[in-house]
């Protein structure tokens, strides 16, 4: 993996859910079925770069957890998970769940921060973070650990 600078458009950190999804939707919008992807995000919260994991059907995509977190380790980064659903409902299904269990756990096995899970829909996002679906662990500017949602 090569870094090439900032990610373009979106030149600091990622300070909430709302940020992340406004760089999510200008990826995933408009996608005729469903993409799993990941922002990769420095200690900062600075976006390093956005990985695509799986390109699905219309209603699902297969995501292997080291798919997912073989960027986070070449790149040293925390991670949020994102994907859309292409019907325009964001509210995140039950395999939508199982799979952040999942990966959070992954992450906590490996020592990655899965900071937040944002299902994109057509006109508004849900945040697994913002609905207490994911443990606070993400680290701020400071020393003091805090979760994504917290940094507002």
């Amino acid at each position: 993996m090569i870094r090439e600078g900032r990610f373009p458009g979106h030149p600091g950190p990622v300070r909430n859910s709302s940020d992340a999804a406004g760089i999510l939707r200008s990826y995933l919008a408009g996608a005729d079925r469903e993409y799993f992807v990941v922002l990769l995000l420095d200690q900062k919260h600075r976006i390093n770069g956005l990985n695509l994991v799986s390109v699905g059907t219309l209603t699902m995509a297969l995501v292997h957890p080291r798919e997912v977190f073989k960027p986070a380790v070449l790149a040293n980064a925390a991670l949020i998970l994102g994907h859309n659903h292409p019907s325009g409902d964001p509210e995140p299904s039950c395999e939508d769940r199982e799979l952040t269990r999942r990966l959070v756990s992954a992450g906590e096995l490996l020592g990655i921060d899965v900071l937040d899970h944002i299902v994109i829909g057509e006109r508004e996002h849900v945040s697994f973070a913002d609905r207490g679906m994911i443990p606070p662990r993400g680290r701020t500017l400071g020393s003091t650990v805090t979760s994504f949602k917290e940094k507002r």
